[in-house]
């Protein structure tokens, strides 16, 4: 039986978020496999409400721990490390990644009370780490987030490179420079395959570098009269750094505000990444210094509901209050989805009298990911016999695939569960593997198919009835049936109260009911929930969720 180089992606293909991708060397079925990322991604109201996270169903590569050597992280945004301290005790194997990357790790397998030392720091490229068939470096590359790389996976069929997030930036401000030697260099003696993020495919200008954005900040931030508030992500530290040098070169203090910013900063600073940061002052301290002479650098660039932002919008956090005259800027780009969310804070500043500068003129924010002529010069670095596009919707991997075709290289959309031969000249599909979503609940992990959100849907959608009735042990009833509403309009087409319109037809049931419809629960139940339905349609249009309490006395 002859070996095989297998890519299969479980998260993040055909999608953003949530990362997770499979590499396999061997026999048919009994690949030794290798991890790459194991990401989050979030909820929302409209699609997902009452859930904390998102993650990747791994359940495939579950059921397949024992062929699993190790896994291998490119960067440490939550889309590619966030659910490693909830899935780790179902992997059971190494995990590895560069210090910065590694330090967060640890932060989120000793907040999930898992074992911190099976995160293991390794060293950028040539320091090639042993995974079974696999041997596995980290080649940097420049991204939104500090010691983000690339990784080279060699295997018997051939190396391949997975690009990760990555942009094309020579002078990134805090950490690595994009260096076209050395990828040349690495990839001189022929590249398989280049698995190659996509989400900016459709961007026709050349990315710009993080440098580009320091001297608008510090214009806007020099001519501000009062007190100045800049919101980024806050993963992107040469961006924070950038944000607290215009504030100390204005004159201003720096105070940092939400968990995820200073965890950030102090991570960079431990881990060598920051120099120089300029200095900060508490919260405490904040309050008592000259509003023209503060610089706030605060979490919640996407809407979050918790985050500093939202809550200086809504009125004062950290005893800080904003005021009419005072610059808030948002040095980020507006993720899609989380539109409402920021909207909404921009107009509660702008009711508060704050003046709001967002990215709308592109000065003070450039993109973490490649452009279109980027990822066609990454292509011609790499060289690759085929370019395989991952890191994106269906629209983003199926244009890049075009691109890739389009100069003569060998392509392949492969979406979540589709799993690739990488051996020969071009990309096959080998099999497809089941996939899906599994939702973070409060404490518990519940699957997408399980009912739980879906009902929460409907009865946000349609609101909730509670019938409650009471039988003899003759299983004659006793009095009427009462119910409760939620989310129900109080009164209907009738013009009576909704409760007891449904309560009277109802009690109308239960005196006309049958004996054998009374002794059987569930088939009361079904009518019961049949006759709420129909008349709160009739009534109000809507048809609730219902749900029935039969009480019996023995």
């Amino acid at each position: 039986m002859s070996d095989r180089l297998i890519y299969l992606p479980l998260g993040g293909s055909g999608e953003i978020g949530m990362n997770a991708y499979v590499y396999g060397y061997g026999p048919k079925e009994k690949e030794r496999l290798i991890l790459v990322d194991i990401g989050v991604a979030f909820s929302d109201m409209e699609s997902s409400p009452g859930v904390d996270l998102i993650f990747a169903d791994i359940s495939w590569l579950e059921k397949n721990k024992d062929r699993l050597e190790a896994v291998f992280i490119t960067h440490g945004h939550e889309d590619h490390i966030g659910a490693i301290g909830h899935y780790w005790e179902k992997l059971g194997v190494p995990v590895y990644a560069r210090a910065f990357t590694a330090h967060l790790a640890r932060h989120k397998m000793a907040d999930r009370g898992q074992p911190e030392d099976v995160v293991r720091t390794v060293s950028a490229w040539p320091e090639m780490t042993e995974a079974g068939p696999f041997n596995v470096g980290f080649l940097p590359i420049s991204h939104s987030i500090p010691e983000s790389a690339a990784l080279v996976i060699d295997s018997p069929a051939g190396r391949v490179i997975h690009s990760g997030d990555f942009k094309l930036d020579e002078t990134p401000l805090v950490g690595e420079a994009f260096e076209p030697e050395l990828w040349k260099e690495v990839c001189k003696d022929g590249v398989k395959a280049l698995i190659c993020d996509s989400t900016n495919v459709f961007s026709p200008q050349e990315g710009r570098s993080e440098a580009s954005v320091g001297p608008e900040i510090e214009a806007l931030v020099a001519a501000a009269p009062n007190m100045v508030v800049a919101t980024t992500f806050a993963s992107n530290v040469a961006r924070v750094k950038t944000l607290a040098e215009a504030g100390q070169r204005a004159g201003r203090s720096i105070c940092l505000m939400g968990r995820a910013m200073r965890r950030m900063v102090e991570a960079s600073i431990t881990t060598g990444v920051l120099t120089d940061f300029p200095k900060v002052i508490s919260p405490e301290d904040a309050a008592s210094i000259p509003r023209e002479h503060l610089m706030l650098l605060v979490t919640g660039s996407q809407g979050e509901h918790r985050a500093a932002s939202a809550q200086l919008a809504r009125g004062k956090y950290n005893g800080i209050t904003l005021k009419e005259g005072d610059l808030f800027l948002f040095s980020s780009k507006t993720i899609p989805g989380n539109e409402r969310g920021v909207i909404r804070i921009i107009n509660q500043l702008s009711e508060m009298g704050v003046d709001v500068v967002d990215d709308s003129s592109g000065k003070y924010h450039v993109s973490g990911h490649a452009n279109r002529p980027d990822l066609l010069r990454l292509h011609d670095v790499v060289n690759p016999v085929m370019v395989i596009p991952n890191h994106g919707e269906h629209r983003h991997l199926r244009e890049h695939a075009k691109l890739a075709n389009q100069a003569g290289r060998a392509s392949i959309v492969a979406v979540n569960g589709t799993m690739l031969d990488l051996t020969g000249e071009q990309p096959s599909v080998t099999g497809y593997v089941e996939t899906g979503r599994v939702y973070l609940d409060g404490a518990v992990q519940i699957g997408a198919m399980d009912g739980i959100v879906r009902d929460r849907l409907r009865m946000a959608m349609n609101g909730h009835v509670t019938v409650n009735v009471l039988l003899d042990e003759d299983d004659e009833p006793l009095g009427e049936a009462w119910v409760e509403v939620k989310g129900v309009s109080e009164m209907g087409r009738s013009k009576a109260p909704m409760v007891d319109v449904l309560e009277e037809d109802l009690t109308q049931f239960l005196g006309r009911a049958g004996a054998k419809t009374l002794r059987d629960d569930d088939k009361l139940e079904n009518e019961l929930r049949r006759i709420a339905r129909n008349t709160a349609r009739d009534e109000i249009g809507k048809r609730p969720e219902v749900t029935v309490i039969i009480s019996r006395l023995s």
